[in-house]
């Protein structure tokens, strides 16, 4: 389409841990920030919680959206775009939330694929790129989301390769490092999963110069800055930058890396898992420095509608799939995994050991759970059993399918049944103090509710019950460890 004259954009990017906005004055060739925002809503954590996104996530995402409406009037903004990505693309009641976002904002969100994520990334950070006195001719684009993480490679201002991979900051988070700090068992096995899932991704040229971006890149930098007195006016991160980085969150709270350091206490809590990603990134393609950027999605869907106009997500798409066939030539099939990676014996009696431990911490809250004389007993087994689940995934690539299959789903049951009882008794408790401050007649309804509710949960206790009161410990735990291999062995397709 012909050049847009400059006008007042507003771009709005609803991500797995963050809501972030920018609103700015742009044509297709000159882009000026009038206003940003951000906010860490953690949208990812009750995704990959229950896979529904909760009333509690969707009211802070409205309420979000509602104050970057209030400063897009402000900057008179013409038009307003958003986008939705990976938590948003796995939430069960996912249309649920978009209709209740435009019901509520006017505000329609576009829920786009990792491919169209990937393109929109990288015409916001070549955009950044191109103003450096001495652009490179190649150049890689990584944007570390909540849920996921794209990777563009391009050459000469255009995308060569690229690809969406499903591993964010959140989602590592969430599943791996729920400890605060992380203990060193879920250090091990979150760098068990990315080693296993990364040594595959068998490219057959990097570039040596990589462009970063994301909230968690950001904040990494920020950390680098105030903590080890980096060059505020240098955007790079070295190999022993996010190595000395990792030091600090292994140590420290994130509250009181948060203090320290005067950062968001809920981006604190997450960046421990978007360095873990980086270092694996280092390693994996050998780079000796990355740089981190600022501009990303959002700036490149507002230079996307901006050049493009109302068919900007058509033109995108379009793009997306004009670099799939480059992408088919420089990675691998098998769902990226390497056919011939060894696994030597030091990882799998890792492995075995982390099998061992996370069952056996399981089973050693049966008793507890099946007394019934504290809540918190349930909760307890129930974060066990999704501890086991993790490093479950971490080794799956080296387990017997069948047995592996098996297991995991006997454990997922599990926590399922788990889980409902333990938001029963999260509602009755709830309930009880709130009835503590009300009137006589809120005080009788909030009692026959609870009644009601208590009912249902002893129905739930049986079924718990049933469950547990079988299960033999010693055979459960043959059976895990029938999963792994005893020696070294090759594994085929993960």
């Amino acid at each position: 389409m012909p050049e847009q004259t400059a006008s007042v954009c507003t771009a709005i990017d609803i991500g797995s841990n963050t809501l972030r906005m920018v609103v700015a004055r742009c044509s297709a060739t000159d882009f000026e920030i009038l206003a940003a925002d951000e906010a860490v809503v953690r949208i990812g954590e009750s995704v990959n919680a229950t896979g529904a996104i909760s009333p509690e996530k969707q009211e802070l995402a409205v309420s979000t959206l509602k104050k970057f409406q209030g400063i897009a009037k402000e900057c008179e903004s013409q038009t307003t775009l958003a986008i939705a990505t990976e938590a948003i693309r796995k939430a069960s009641n996912r249309a649920d939330f978009l209709e209740a976002i435009q019901r509520e904002t006017g505000i329609e969100v576009h829920c786009i694929g990792g491919d169209v994520e990937a393109t929109l990334t990288f015409y916001g950070a070549a955009y950044a790129v191109n103003k450096l006195p001495q652009p490179p001719d190649q150049f890689g684009v990584m944007d570390m989301g909540g849920g996921s993480t794209e990777l563009v490679l391009a050459k000469d201002a255009r995308i060569t390769w690229h690809t969406s991979l499903p591993i964010g900051s959140g989602w590592l988070h969430d599943r791996y490092l729920q400890s605060d700090p992380p203990t060193m068992a879920d250090q091990t096995t979150a760098r068990t999963f990315l080693r296993t899932y990364l040594a595959g991704l068998n490219i057959k040229s990097f570039p040596s110069v990589l462009f970063v971006t994301g909230g968690s890149a950001n904040t990494l930098l920020l950390l680098s800055q105030r903590a080890f007195k980096l060059d505020e006016s240098v955007d790079v991160l070295t190999y022993e930058d996010l190595l000395r980085c990792e030091g600090l969150l292994w140590a420290l709270p994130a509250e009181e890396v948060a203090s320290r350091y005067d950062l968001d206490v809920q981006r604190a809590r997450i960046i421990t898992a978007g360095a873990l990603i980086l270092v694996a990134i280092f390693e994996v393609f050998h780079l000796k420095e990355i740089h981190i950027s600022t501009f990303g999605i959002r700036e490149g869907l507002a230079m996307a509608y901006c050049r493009e106009g109302e068919q900007w997500l058509q033109r995108a798409q379009q793009q997306a799939e004009a670099s799939e066939q480059s992408s088919q030539q420089l990675i691998t099939d098998n769902e990226f995994m390497d056919s011939t990676i060894t696994y030597h014996d030091d990882f799998i009696s890792t492995g075995r050991r982390l099998f061992q431990e996370r069952a056996q911490t399981m089973l050693d809250w049966r008793d507890d759970v099946l007394r019934h004389d504290d809540i918190e007993a349930v909760h307890k087994m129930r974060v066990a059993s999704r501890r086991l689940r993790a490093v479950m995934d971490a080794y799956q690539s080296i387990c017997d399918p069948k047995k592996f299959k098996a297991v995991y789903r006997q454990v997922k049951e599990l926590a399922d049944t788990l889980g409902l009882a333990r938001d029963t008794d999260v509602m009755i408790e709830n309930l009880r103090k709130q009835s503590e401050n009300t009137s006589l007649a809120e005080q009788q309804g909030a009692e026959w509710l609870m009644e009601q509710l208590s009912a249902y949960r002893q129905e739930h206790q049986r079924q718990i019950e049933q469950y547990l009161q079988p299960l033999n410990d010693k055979a459960f735990l043959r059976r895990v460890m029938a999963c792994l291999p005893e020696e070294e062995v090759t594994n085929g397709k993960g």
